[in-house]
């Protein structure tokens, strides 16, 4: 195994790990060539590239006995044999005209054929990367052509193939083409909804060309819809639209925290003495590292600090007993629509600080990750509040009008959907403020219509 791109411990980052296919073993070097080449194209496009420092990529040399893949021309979507009828001695099988059609390269020509190659990715990656997070093959030939699945295919001359699969397996994606009726199914990208108050990408509507468009004129397809008309999961050689840039920030951020580490962590610190200095290691986006915003409480200050990574506490900001400080660190990209998105993730880090007249005794830290929920938006007579939390106590919600008069609060239950009737309150805007152990950690627009 080779690394490729690294950017931080393995369990804080999501791990792609590239196999190779049809490189025999004076190839590999080659190999490793074409692995970086996929890997640099990768992190040149949004949202790779904001978001390359979340990623680990690390190659994997699977020696062949032969170079390149079958190509056993009995595709029925070309006249055959469309390139040169061949048969490759490759580790994982690599095979072209698959399931019938020539560029559809796989580790088999159907799943029964599939069913050894798999076998055998599975053993590698468990033998070398058993904590991968994602997968991918590489296939030593020329000759355009790839595939989805849970372990995508590509030929060196397909890296856009293979970005554009990763936007399934990885990101759980739907083609924005149409892709046939057993395939079609609610998924980020893709709805029966017709709706634009309702459709999931309303907060889109109307910005970077975002809409509702049916797949097709006439029977299912035109039952579903796509966000947008010339977007990566339907075309090669464009960008991502910006709905599914939102799903894949989505993931990244549910795969990964931002917070790589702090200081000090638990009872690390002997004989403390003020000032006393608290430190966060963040994972930034690029290229502008402050759309990762940092808020500060100490006990009932809410507005200790805000967007600083060190902040340094003196004696006098101390209570004798226990103290809390608490950093929450949310993402505020352009590239996710906040107010009006479903789920906002947020990370803290807590110091709890035991003071006493004879100076700090020790200091303890906890990590929590949590998960916001708030649907649907704008809501009639009932909305609904769901918090996941690694470390849920005393969590709630409080409903707050916008000349700061709290209207409603609500108790939650860790992972628990909690229905909130809001029939009596008067159209207009409202904030949703979520408390996790009475420390704010999100705030979201709730509109009352």
């Amino acid at each position: 195994m080779e690394t490729i791109k690294s950017s931080g411990d393995n369990d804080k980052r999501i791990n792609l790990v590239i196999l190779s296919e049809g490189y025999q073993t004076s190839e590999l070097d080659q190999f490793i060539t074409d692995v970086t080449s996929l890997s640099d194209d990768m992190f040149s496009q949004s949202p790779f590239l904001e978001y390359a420092d979340y990623f680990n990529v690390y190659a994997i040399k699977v020696p062949s006995n032969e170079s390149g893949a079958d190509h056993p021309a009995t595709a029925t979507d070309v006249t055959e044999p469309a390139t040169p009828m061949t048969t490759k001695d490759t580790y994982f099988n690599a095979t072209f005209d698959a399931f019938n059609y020539h560029r559809l390269l796989y580790y088999g020509i159907d799943y029964a054929d599939a069913a050894t190659a798999e076998a055998k990715i599975h053993s590698v990656l468990s033998d070398n990367f058993p904590t991968y997070d994602q997968a991918l093959i590489l296939v030593n030939t020329n000759v355009y052509g790839g595939s989805g699945g849970e372990f995508p295919m590509a030929s060196t001359s397909a890296n856009d193939i293979a970005i554009h699969e990763l936007g399934h397996s990885l990101f759980d994606l739907k083609d924005e083409y149409y892709p046939g009726d057993a395939l079609a199914a609610e998924a980020i990208n893709m709805t029966q909804e017709t709706d634009p108050t309702l459709v999931k990408w309303k907060n889109w509507i109307g910005l970077n060309g975002i809409g509702i468009y049916p797949y097709g004129t006439s029977g299912v397809a035109s039952t579903w819809n796509r966000p947008h008309q010339n977007c990566k999961m339907r075309y090669l050689g464009v960008p991502f639209c910006s709905v599914c840039k939102e799903g894949m920030i989505e993931k990244i951020h549910s795969l990964v925290s931002p917070i790589d580490s702090y200081t000090p962590i638990s009872n690390t610190v002997s004989n403390p003495s003020f000032p006393l200095d608290f430190h966060l290691n963040l994972i930034k986006p690029a290229p502008d590292p402050t759309i990762l915003e940092s808020s500060w409480s100490l006990n009932a200050d809410d507005n200790f600090a805000t967007n600083v990574d060190d902040v340094s506490i003196s004696e006098s900001d101390l209570n004798v007993g226990s103290n809390n400080l608490t950093a929450v660190i949310t993402d505020n990209t352009t590239l996710l629509r906040i107010d009006n998105h479903e789920t906002l993730h947020v990370y803290t880090v807590t110091w709890t600080i035991d003071h006493s007249s004879l100076g700090v005794k020790d200091i303890e830290s906890e990590i929590n990750n949590l998960s916001i929920v708030m649907y649907p938006n704008p809501a009639n007579t009932i909305a609904n509040f769901k918090i996941e939390s690694e470390r849920g106590t005393n969590l709630k919600v409080d409903i707050m009008s916008l000349d700061g008069k709290k209207v409603k609060t609500v108790p939650m239950s860790n992972h628990e959907t909690q229905q909130v009737d809001i029939s009596n309150l008067s159209e207009g805007i409202y904030m949703a403020n979520f408390y996790a152990n009475n420390i704010l950690v999100a705030s979201k627009k709730l509109v009352k219509q």
